[in-house]
C-alpha cells in the first residue's frame, strides 16, 4: 500500500494539472457564465477526482471489488496523460497565433462612423410628384462593426477552440491505438545470444521469456491462457517467468494463474519475483502457488541445464524490492561453488541488477519490469532509470535482455512499447 505523503501529493498534482487543463480547454474555449462553461467546469472537477482516487482506492478494493473502477479510472488517466502532452506541445504554436492576432488587431484601422439615416419623400401611387401626406421611408445604413475588443474575444476563442479540438482527437485516437496494442496478442520476438563460454553442443538452446502479466482487476484468466497458448507453440527448451504476476494476492488472484501449470517445455519452467509480489505481502504465497502448477521460483538457488550433453547454470535471484521484507537477492550465495568454466544465465525482475551480476561474472541477464516505458513519452523516463529499457545491451562484461512483458500496469494502453514474449536461442561466439 502507498502511504499517506504520496496519497496527499497525487491529490496535489492532481489539482494543479487540471486547473492548467481548465484554462486550456474550458476558459479558453467557452463564454464567462454559460452553461456550457459550468458542465465543462463539473466535468475537469470530477475528473480531477477521479483519477487520484482511482489509484488511491484499487488497493483497498481489490481486483474483483475494483473491475468498475479500473477501466473508467485508468483510462481517464491515459487520456490526461495526452491531453496535457499535446496541450504542452501545443503551447509555443498557440503563444505564437495569440501574437498574430493581437498585432493584427492593433494594426486595424479604425472603423469609419455609419452615415446618418436619411428621409426621402415617397412618390404618390398616382403621379411622379411626391405625395405630401406619404409616409417617409428611411434609408438606414450598414450596422456598424462590432467594437475591436469584442473581435479580439472571439478571435481568442476561435484559436481555443481549435486547439482544444485538435488535442482532443489526438488524445482520444492515441489512447484507443495503445488499449488496441495492449489488449492485443503479444508479439514473439526470436532473438539470438552469443555467448563465449557457450559449449558449442549447447548452441540452439532456446529459452522463452515472458515477464509482467500484471493479473488483476482488467487481467485474468483468459490472458494467462493466451500467453501459455503462445508459449507451448514456441516449443522451447526452458520457460522463464521473470516477475511481477499480479496485482493482488495469491488467494485473490491464485487462479488466474491456473494455465500454468500446462506449459510445456524440455527442461522445466522457472520464476524469479518481481517488486509487484511483494507489493501485497503475500510474496511467500505466490512461489506456493506457482510450485503447486509446476513452476519452480529460483530463490537465490542456481540449477543446471544439459543440452546435448553440455551444461549451462541457470540461476535465479529475488527482487530488490525483497530487501525490505528480509530477502532481497543474494548473488554470492545464488553464484557460488559454480564452474566458472562454463556460463551462467541469471533470471532477475529489473534490469538494475544487472550491475551486481557483472560483478559477478554472469554471462546473461534475463530481466523483464520496464514495460520498454509502455506509454510514450513515459518511455524517455524508464530509459533514464534503466540501463537497457527493451532489447539486448550490455552492462559491464554481462549481457543484459530485457522484455516488454506482456501485461500492463495502470491504464490499459501501450504506445510505442508492444507486449512481447521472447525467445532467447543461445549460440556459440
Amino acid at each position: 500500500m502507498l502511504g499517506f505523503g504520496l496519497y496527499a501529493a497525487m491529490v496535489a498534482a492532481s489539482a494543479l494539472l487540471h486547473y492548467y487543463l481548465w484554462v486550456r480547454l474550458v476558459r479558453d474555449t467557452t463564454r464567462p457564465g454559460t452553461r456550457t462553461r459550468r458542465w465543462a467546469t463539473g466535468a475537469v472537477v470530477f475528473s480531477g477526482v477521479l483519477a487520484p482516487a482511482t489509484r488511491i482506492l484499487l488497493p483497498f478494493l481489490g481486483p474483483q471489488n475494483g473491475k468498475w473502477l479500473a477501466w473508467p479510472g485508468y483510462l481517464l488517466i491515459a487520456v490526461l496523460l495526452y491531453l496535457l502532452t499535446g496541450l504542452a506541445l501545443a503551447e509555443l504554436p498557440r503563444a505564437y497565433a495569440a501574437l498574430r492576432i493581437r498585432r493584427a488587431e492593433r494594426a486595424a484601422p479604425a472603423p469609419a462612423p455609419a452615415p446618418a439615416a436619411t428621409a426621402e419623400p415617397v412618390a404618390a401611387e398616382s403621379g411622379t410628384e411626391p405625395s405630401s401626406t406619404a409616409t417617409a421611408t428611411q434609408v438606414l445604413a450598414p450596422a456598424p462593426a462590432p467594437p475591436a475588443g469584442e473581435r479580439l474575444v472571439d478571435r481568442r476563442l476561435f484559436l481555443g477552440r481549435s486547439v482544444g479540438a485538435i488535442v482532443g482527437a489526438g488524445a482520444l485516437g492515441t489512447v484507443g491505438y495503445g488499449v488496441s496494442t495492449a489488449l492485443g496478442d503479444p508479439l514473439v520476438k526470436r532473438v539470438p545470444v552469443r555467448l563465449s563460454k557457450l559449449d558449442p553442443r549447447a548452441a540452439g538452446l532456446r529459452i522463452a521469456v515472458v515477464s509482467d502479466l500484471h493479473l488483476g482487476a482488467m487481467l485474468g484468466r483468459s490472458h494467462t491462457d493466451r500467453v501459455v497458448r503462445m508459449i507451448n507453440g514456441l516449443e522451447p527448451d526452458v520457460v522463464a517467468i521473470v516477475g511481477d504476476l499480479a496485482d493482488g494476492t495469491s488467494a485473490q488472484l491464485g487462479g488466474a494463474i491456473a494455465p500454468f501449470r500446462s506449459l510445456e517445455s524440455r527442461y522445466g519452467n522457472f520464476f524469479v519475483t518481481g517488486n509487484h509480489e511483494y507489493f501485497y505481502d503475500d510474496v511467500q504465497g505466490w512461489v506456493e502457488e506457482l510450485r503447486d502448477l509446476g513452476v519452480r521460483p529460483l530463490l537465490n538457488e542456481r540449477v543446471e541445464i544439459t543440452h546435448n550433453g553440455a551444461t549451462i547454470d541457470l540461476a535465479g535471484v529475488e527482487d530488490v524490492s525483497g530487501e525490505e521484507y528480509d530477502r532481497g537477492p543474494d548473488f554470492a550465495r545464488t553464484l557460488a561453488g559454480r564452474d566458472a568454466t562454463r556460463p551462467v544465465v541469471l533470471l532477475a525482475h529489473q534490469p538494475v541488477q544487472a550491475e551486481e551480476a557483472s560483478r559477478h561474472g554472469v554471462d546473461l541477464q534475463l530481466s523483464g519490469h520496464t514495460h520498454g516505458g509502455q506509454m510514450a513519452p513515459l518511455t524517455a523516463v524508464a530509459a533514464l532509470s534503466n540501463p537497457v529499457l527493451a532489447g539486448l545491451g550490455t552492462v559491464g562484461d554481462t549481457q543484459l535482455y530485457v522484455t516488454r512483458g506482456t501485461g500492463f500496469f495502470g491504464p490499459p494502453v501501450r504506445v510505442g512499447a508492444p507486449p512481447d514474449i521472447s525467445v532467447i536461442e543461445l549460440r556459440n561466439a
